[in-house]
């Protein structure tokens, strides 16, 4: 299959593939393909879902990197002197940034608490409400995106700026991508249409009342913009001989330290980055509808692909590695 032929396999895919818009791949530091369907452009801009997280993984570790973070293992109560935690709570003082990074924080739920969160002023105070328990610091996988969101809270917090602020200053900018503004409205109504409506988005992020950004999904880009951080990824936190982000806290980000079940298809799991693969390097942030960052190391090769919301596509590994590399190479 070459790329005319991925083309028109997409086009006509009623299934799996028939919800992406855009593939954009950066091999050798240069771009060898880049294509639209269903009417899209380039410069569109979608909701990337959980993709959302690994960038967040990174910006934590620009943080780190400025100092405005310690390190991983620093507590995240540090980070807010004056929450008032609930009277017999002890569990929430021995959790760490590392834990928020790896998915092993633990939360007083069941199942997330989407609507007392997602209806409350302010988002990151009420992820810090489900945060702790009776069970102590167990070391278990527990996948939370709202969890995440105190991660926006820690950088606000240690850096003084707005976590829109700090991503467009130090990863945007310097990568040459647009400036993302907050998305402003937050109600019931505009959540439900931020996530069903197939129309490009602005170059925004979708944030709460308090203008703070969603730190587990939200965040609007193309999927060159995905393809950009991938490669900076790649080449270890270097793009045009500027160092964004430090191979040292990538080398950490992508050390896989936990083993998924089968929902996650076996994959290890690194700082919000997963590895799909034991043997190889190649690692990727994955959101729900197929969005995902890319990175292959034996290739030198970063992948983005952009799709609109449709329910049961988790990854596209499986297709970047059976479909487009090969109509590449």
């Amino acid at each position: 299959m070459n790329t005319k032929e991925l083309h028109g396999y997409i086009e006509r895919n009623t299934r799996n593939e028939s919800n992406i818009c855009q593939i954009y791949v950066i091999r050798n530091g240069e771009t060898v393909y880049e294509d639209n369907w269903r009417g899209y452009k380039t410069t569109d801009n979608f909701n990337v879902m959980s993709v959302t997280k690994g960038v967040m993984s990174l910006l934590a570790g620009i943080a780190i990197d400025k100092g405005y973070i310690k390190n991983v293992d620093q507590k995240v109560m540090d980070f807010f002197p004056n929450y008032p935690v609930k009277r017999g709570e002890k569990t929430i003082y021995d959790v760490t940034v590392k834990h928020l990074l790896t998915m092993t924080a633990p939360y007083k739920y069941r199942s997330e608490p989407w609507k007392k969160v997602c209806t409350s002023p302010d988002w990151t105070i009420a992820a810090l409400d489900l945060l702790g328990g009776r069970s102590g610091i167990t070391g278990e996988f527990k996948y939370a995106t709202l969890g995440i969101q105190i991660l926006a809270g820690i950088i606000e917090n240690s850096s003084g700026m707005k976590c829109i602020d700090f991503a467009n200053r130090y990863l945007f900018a310097p990568l040459g991508i647009t400036e993302r503004v907050c998305h402003g409205d937050s109600s019931k109504e505009d959540q439900l249409d931020f996530l069903m409506n197939k129309a490009p988005k602005k170059p925004e992020w979708y944030s709460d009342p308090e203008g703070t950004v969603t730190a587990g999904w939200g965040l609007c880009m193309s999927a060159r913009d995905l393809a950009l951080i991938g490669s900076m990824v790649l080449n270890d936190g270097m793009i045009s001989g500027k160092q964004i982000i430090s191979k040292e806290y990538l080398d950490d980000m992508l050390s896989p330290g936990l083993k998924l079940g089968e929902r996650f298809g076996y994959m290890e799991y690194g700082y919000l980055w997963y590895k799909p693969f034991e043997e190889r390097d190649v690692f990727a942030a994955i959101g729900d509808s197929g969005n995902i960052i890319y990175v292959n190391k034996d290739k030198n090769i970063s992948a983005g692909i952009t799709g609109t919301f449709k329910p049961a596509i988790y990854d596209r590994v499986q297709f970047i590695e059976e479909k487009v590399i090969p109509a590449l190479i």
